[in-house]
């Protein structure tokens, strides 16, 4: 199993408007396309105005494949700039669990 762990810097004070977006019409699409979501969360303590999520894929090829189909899909197009206008920075991380993780 993969891992995806995506972190977003939202701009200061845009974090409920972030999440009143994924959670009126983001998330669905996501999950629709990307399949297994871990946890979606957001920072209280240490570095604020971050969004973290967590997706998992059973090979890069399957991640790869849900990623594009996303991409194109007229609603995920129609909602991306939403998002993305209230983004200051991206990062993606892939991981992978430990032979004795609980999460295999």
């Amino acid at each position: 199993m993969y891992y995806e762990i995506r972190t977003y810097r939202i701009k200061t004070g845009a974090v409920p408007a972030y999440l009143k977006l994924v959670q009126e019409e983001g998330i669905a699409l996501q999950q629709k396309h990307l399949g297994t979501l871990i946890g979606y969360f957001y920072s209280e303590i240490g570095p604020l105005n971050q969004i973290v999520h967590i997706w998992a894929y059973s090979s890069l090829d399957e991640r790869e494949e849900r990623r594009q189909r996303l991409a194109n899909d007229p609603a995920w197009i129609a909602f991306a700039p939403k998002i993305q206008a209230l983004l200051e920075e991206m990062e993606s991380k892939i991981m992978k669990p430990a032979a004795f993780s609980p999460l295999q």
